[in-house]
């Protein structure tokens, strides 16, 4: 069998901050039930107590949007076999080379550690844990907050055939919270690379026009991607070029990142 060769020809490092438009609940552990507790707490580093954003949370609503929006057929049943189906999500995973190739999700996001050959293609996006921003916690901690650097929203949920009310409380990040720095890393590893990074993009604003976290559907998880900077590191030295700065997503459009990513040259003539 001839060696598997894996060239890495750079890296592409955006960055940026996470502003919560409308209150954010990402779940953590449920401690000991106890009465007037909590119902949702959010997940909170043990360190220092502060609200984060888990990588994994904000890179799988990346992949879920960017699925239906490439129209990937939802074939792999996570935790199918729990009682009653609690838990199970349906999600894409590329069966051979050829449904490999149909959806750029898989190159972008990665597949399943048990689909056979599939695993010997590199993923290419990693997104780390997102922090609360030191401004952040300081202005909360100046401020009256149900508990430290989050807010108690109060819900209910409704029989449809008795109207009775069951309330719960459900923990959430205030609105107007910046979480930051942001760093998604994009490995490069051919020239057709260079063109899937814009998905990457894409999957961002499909973020921002839906949610991050839970309950979504009634009002939380709403956010902004701001102060956003592309930097790469690429040839034998692996040093960082000159970042570029952009406000927003709006102003990373397709053809300015191009002919941005052009300028880079990880794949010199």
């Amino acid at each position: 069998m001839p060696d598997r060769i894996v060239k890495l020809a750079g890296r592409i490092f955006l960055t940026g901050n996470i502003r919560l438009m409308t209150g954010l609940h990402i779940g953590g552990r449920q401690g000991e039930l106890s009465i007037g507790g909590l119902d949702l707490p959010v997940i909170r580093n043990p360190r220092n107590n502060r609200p984060y954003i888990p990588g994994s949370s904000l890179k799988g609503k990346m992949r879920s949007l960017s699925e239906k929006l490439s129209n990937a057929p939802q074939n792999t049943t996570v935790n199918a076999g729990k009682e009653g189906g609690a838990g199970r999500v349906q999600l894409h995973t590329a069966q051979n080379e050829e449904e490999y190739k149909a959806y750029w999700v898989n190159p972008v996001f990665g597949v399943m550690g048990d689909k056979g050959d599939m695993v010997t293609a590199p993923n290419r996006l990693l997104v780390r844990d997102v922090a609360l921003t030191d401004a952040s916690a300081t202005e909360l901690d100046n401020v009256k907050t149900d508990l430290p650097y989050s807010e108690v929203k109060w819900e209910a949920a409704i029989d449809r055939v008795t109207s009775a009310a069951t309330p719960r409380q459900i923990e959430r990040v205030p609105a107007g919270a910046v979480f930051g720095p942001m760093e998604l890393v994009f490995s490069v590893y051919q020239p057709d690379d260079l063109a899937l990074f814009n998905n990457v993009l894409i999957a961002l604003q499909l973020v921002e026009d839906d949610y991050l976290g839970g309950h979504g559907s009634r009002g939380s998880g709403k956010v902004k991607f701001e102060g956003l900077s592309l930097v790469s590191k690429h040839g034998p030295a692996y040093a960082a070029g000159m970042p570029r700065l952009f406000a927003s997503l709006a102003e990373l459009n397709p053809t300015t990142v191009q002919t941005w990513l052009n300028e880079q040259n990880l794949f010199p003539a």
